[in-house]
């Protein structure tokens, strides 16, 4: 063969491996696995819905999609591993009010934005909480809680899920509003706090119903009242805590899918209308109500509007209670 004529193929492979790439590399979205990062260990309302997602995608999309329970620094470190992942659509994280509302405000560093680096996908639902106690604290009621705690200064301690997650928010407006001390005891997460609680290591926690209402029907905690603006369809015999005593005390948890920013708004779109599929489902929305949960639909959008509104609502509080993580 000529030197032209190896020159003229060499060309002409060439040509063809530019015309071909594009295509080889627009492959659809999923051609992987997928993993979403939960920032909790496993067992709590984010894990157990994250697996939820993971197995119905796995199913409608017939890729793998893994979960990976990276826990620690109030859920920082699952949120800035998927802040700096590949935009792809592969990484994914369960977010919550503490990692996209209130640690912005709680942490003086944050290695992460919450809203600059990330691209919402849905909100996954809005949990009810319950203000639970150990049997041996010898109360009945939120105004006896209370009664108590101011005898004996700093005695009780709450356990929470973790720096800057709601229920160690809620402990922290409980004791301003209450004016009253306690001592925050916070661990990686609601099952770790609960079965410390559960062993009377702590004295309470204000816990999502999905993990402590079974144990309070078990008779191994005793519930005082739940921490949202109404009373709970899965417990209505329970008060609020702002009906019990404490006029305008609230907080409700929330978790959340989120890819990081820059992730193209196909794939975002293409994830929220099977996490809405899934979540409005009979099944899921009876699983939900029973649990004390809700859901709602919600676009992209609407989600990323609901997560500035929620780091505007508690900033003002988170710095009110005085409540600082480093």
């Amino acid at each position: 063969m000529s030197s032209r004529t190896c020159r003229f193929a060499l060309a002409l492979g060439v040509v063809s491996l530019f015309a071909w790439a594009p295509a080889a590399v627009a492959q659809p979205y999923p051609a992987k696995p997928i993993r979403i990062v939960v920032p909790f260990p496993a067992g709590g309302i984010a894990d157990i819905y994250a697996r939820i997602i993971g197995n119905r995608l796995t199913e409608t999309w017939a890729q793998p999609v893994v979960i990976e329970n990276r826990t620690g620094a109030g859920g920082n470190i699952a949120a800035e591993l998927v802040a700096k992942s590949p935009p792809d659509g592969y990484s994914l994280v369960m977010g919550s009010l503490g990692t996209h509302a209130v640690n912005v405000t709680l942490f003086s560093k944050l290695p992460y934005d919450p809203v600059r680096d990330f691209a919402p996908i849905a909100q996954v639902l809005e949990a009810e909480s319950l203000l639970v106690v150990h049997p041996s604290v010898p109360v009945q009621s939120v105004p006896e809680l209370i009664a108590h705690a101011r005898t004996f200064p700093g005695k009780l301690t709450f356990a929470s899920a973790g720096m800057g997650t709601a229920s160690h928010l809620a402990g922290e407006l409980f004791k301003s509003m209450a004016k009253l001390e306690m001592t925050h005891v916070p661990y990686k997460g609601n099952v770790p706090a609960i079965t410390d609680l559960l062993a009377g290591q702590t004295s309470l926690i204000f816990a999502t119903m999905p993990t402590v209402l079974p144990h309070a029907k078990a008779g191994k905690l005793r519930a005082l009242a739940t921490i949202g603006a109404v009373r709970s369809a899965a417990a209505p015999e329970l008060p609020t805590v702002a009906e019990a005593a404490l006029p305008g005390f609230e907080v409700t948890n929330w978790i959340g899918l989120f890819a990081p920013a820059g992730t193209s708004a196909e794939i975002v779109h293409r994830l929220n209308a099977e996490v809405m599929r899934l979540m409005q489902s009979p099944e899921i929305q009876a699983r939900t109500l029973g649990e004390g949960a809700r859901s709602s639909p919600n676009t992209p959008e609407q989600f990323s509007a609901f997560v500035k509104a929620e780091i505007a609502k508690w900033a003002p509080v988170v710095r009110a209670s005085g409540a600082r993580a480093d």
